[in-house]
């Protein structure tokens, strides 16, 4: 292991938030001798998790040895309590020369394999959140045990635009096969950085056995007991080197490709890394992922990811300009305008994470039943999956039920509506429901783009209305943007705040402007590449321009994704508000007159083809443009609309801009916020004669 001393350690990482991990010796019943207990602790409540920065490395280590200097039956690890550990210490290992970060690497697979090599037995009590680098240790040990109620087990390195850096691109794979290691590192990383489930944990066989939390402790001491006595076995599964190895590769690479286009080095060492694993030799695994990180730690990649990384931990809790949290008013039962999908999709999410009453109404009975039936169906679903139990499946599908009568909201404090896009149909069922609710009740809009003023305007009590506008789907998008419209109270905005937090979402403030921040924006984006196919750019030179970028899709499946009408109506409201920068293509008209919905068709093979009837209908000009020309339009005219976004107020800063892109649209953590990545290609200063953040803000390069 590279030398450095607790006390070099100390001197130069001063920002460390310093993990400590503490050696006691113990009795175990059915154990021969006394096993050695290490705790790693960060001296800090659940809300900020233990992690690993080279201080908090070195004192692991010097527990472990204390450790096996007992001469123990066995050394177990675990946490804090409700945490195990979360990886490594971002903010302390940013430096600014290699062999600093080499030695970052290769101090925390020194440390990790101890446990390893160890001839005495390692146990992981993995007992809550076990996330990156704290994953990685539990790996490292020669068994693990896992609580119930863990509530976050994943490697969400590629997410970031790294990649499990100690150990657990060679360990995972030879553990639980290298196709499920695919899903774990690759598949999960990069599906909005979804976590795994302990049950999940339990079966792919990372964790050896699972115990619920009242008594997880004294069950993994038991299990332990037998374990050293040879009455329980751990089965380990046999590893395909083979044509399974080959197979799971070729899906890492369709799933790095399709969600990062090459524009994400972490992935692609990621890539590199699984094929090495194959051949299950430790020593030549952890060489290379010391190289490949200490190219990556040097890299715009990770100063983009920690700016990002700040903000969605940092920014999303202290939204800028939320009201006092204290005036927020209880919610104990929901009223849903509305139950097509967005609408039902709503309910379910309300019942789920307020556990309060939910009420869907329609305008006719057919609708009502199928929207309560769509929330019944989706409980089914989760029930099947074990991520319910039956009597909370019974509970949900009792919260949701559906009414004609909008009187049946009389007793709700929160109605939001998902009706059709339309100002008057909105403002109509706005002056509706205000005849049933009280005067407090919040009425809340799903609107994309409307004005919330104007939604407002012919009510007795305009304060109390808010926009609250999810994502689709619902469930899986983070963003909530708030918006306050000129007459909404700080009551009504701190309730608002107070439901999207108790619904786990991200919140930003947004000023009542049109489109607010997200799609204001991608209808910018996707209106200069339309434009740019209008005057005689071929589909797919246009729908390619953009992919160097990583983005979750291409402009074109975005707008099939959208929906065509939808995104037409849309950039119809801008140009209506913007004439000067946003237009209708005539084109796009006829295309939704006709009753299109994808430019794209795929045949059996999955070959991608332009839909015939469209290529027929859509009128070229005669002025195509290279893809580089609609890369650089695109994103010219973000960089122009985002100036002029933040010189009407619309949110409180850039920052707040990145953290909507990021959240609502998945622009790419590796490339930091749109704002710092504008600047950095001199987008920014070209088209606005000045930079978005100030050097330094976005820990990137001037």
């Amino acid at each position: 292991m590279t030398a450095l001393s607790p006390e070099e350690a100390k001197a130069k990482y001063v920002k460390e938030v310093v993990t400590t991990s503490t050696t006691r010796l113990v009795d175990v019943p059915g154990v021969a001798g006394r096993v050695a207990v290490i705790t790693i602790d960060n001296g800090l409540d659940h809300t900020r998790p233990s992690t690993f920065g080279p201080q908090g490395l070195l004192s692991l280590s010097a527990a472990y040895d204390e450790a096996a200097a007992a001469g123990p039956a066995a050394i177990v690890v675990t946490g804090k309590p409700f945490i195990f550990a979360v990886g490594a210490d971002l903010g302390a290992v940013e430096g600014d020369q290699r062999d600093e970060a080499m030695m970052i690497g290769e101090l925390g697979h020194g440390t990790f394999r101890k446990f390893t090599d160890s001839t005495i037995p390692t146990f992981a009590f993995v007992n809550g959140a076990a996330l990156g680098g704290g994953l990685e240790l539990a790996l490292s040990c020669h068994y693990r045990t896992l609580s119930a109620s863990a509530g976050a087990i994943a490697l969400p390195e590629l997410f970031l635009g790294l990649f499990p850096g100690w150990g657990g691109t060679q360990l995972l794979p030879n553990l639980i096969g290298a196709d499920a290691a695919v899903t774990v590192i690759f598949e999960n990383a990069l599906n909005q950085n979804k976590m795994l489930k302990p049950p999940q944990v339990l079966e792919m066989g990372i964790a050896d056995a699972l115990f619920e939390s009242p008594d997880f402790l004294e069950q993994s001491f038991g299990w332990l007991a037998k374990v050293l006595a040879g009455e329980i076995t751990p089965p380990r599964k046999e590893i395909d080197r083979g044509e399974a190895w080959d197979a799971a590769v070729a899906r890492a690479k369709a799933v790095v490709h399709g969600k990062t286009k090459g524009a994400s080095p972490g992935a692609e060492h990621a890539l590199e890394l699984l094929e090495l694993a194959r051949g299950n030799d430790l020593d030549r695994g952890y060489a290379a992922e010391n190289e490949a990180m200490a190219t990556v730690l040097m890299s715009d990649t990770l100063r983009a990811s920690l700016y990002s990384f700040g903000l969605v931990q940092k920014r999303v809790k202290k939204p800028a300009g939320a009201p006092d949290k204290s005036l927020a008013r209880p919610i104990t039962k929901v009223g849903v305008v509305g139950a097509g999908l967005m609408a039902s999709q709503m309910a379910l999410l309300f019942a789920r994470r307020l556990h309060v009453p939910v009420v869907l109404t329609d305008i006719d009975q057919a609708r009502v039943d199928k929207g309560v039936g769509y929330v019944h169906s989706e409980v089914d679903k989760l029930l099947g999956k074990k991520r319910v139990s039956p009597d909370e499946a019974n509970r949900l599908k009792a919260l949701v039920t559906g009414s004609l009568d909008k009187a049946s909201f009389a007793d709700a404090d929160f109605v939001i509506e998902a009706v059709f896009e339309d100002l008057a149909v909105k403002q109509q069922v706005f002056a509706e429901v205000e005849e049933h609710v009280s005067p407090q009740a919040i009425l809340a809009t799903n609107t994309s783009s409307l004005s919330i003023t104007d939604m407002a305007s012919k009510l007795a009590h305009p304060e109390r209305v808010v926009g609250f506008h999810f994502f689709n789907p619902v469930a899986v998008m983070p963003l909530v943007e708030i918006v306050r419209a000129e007459r909404t109270d700080d009551e009504s905005l701190a309730t608002a705040f107070s439901v999207g937090k108790q619904l786990k979402k991200s919140c930003v403030l947004v000023k009542d402007a049109p489109s607010f921040v997200v799609n204001r924006l991608l209808t910018r984006f996707m209106g200069e590449v339309v434009k740019s196919i209008d005057e005689g750019t071929p589909f797919e030179v246009a729908d390619k321009a953009t992919e160097s970028l990583g983005l979750p899709m291409s402009p074109l499946i975005l707008l099939q994704l959208v929906g065509s009408a939808v995104a037409l109506h849309v950039s119809e409201t801008m140009h209506d508000a913007f004439p000067d920068r946003f237009s209708v293509s005539p084109n796009m008209a006829k295309f939704v007159a006709a009753g299109k919905t994808a430019v794209w068709q795929w045949d059996a093979q999955g070959n991608q083809t332009v839909d015939p009837e469209v290529a027929a209908l859509w009128e070229f000009g005669d002025m195509p443009l290279t893809a580089d020309q609609v890369k650089a339009r695109a994103l010219e005219g973000m960089a122009e609309e985002i100036r002029l976004m933040l010189d009407e107020g619309v949110v409180a800063e850039a920052q707040d801009i990145d953290l909507c892109m990021i959240l609502g649209a998945g622009w790419p953590f590796w490339l930091g916020g749109i704002t710092p990545y504008l600047d950095r290609e001199g987008i920014s200063e070209k088209v606005t004669g000045q930079r978005f953040l100030a050097p330094g803000v976005a820990s990137l390069p001037a």
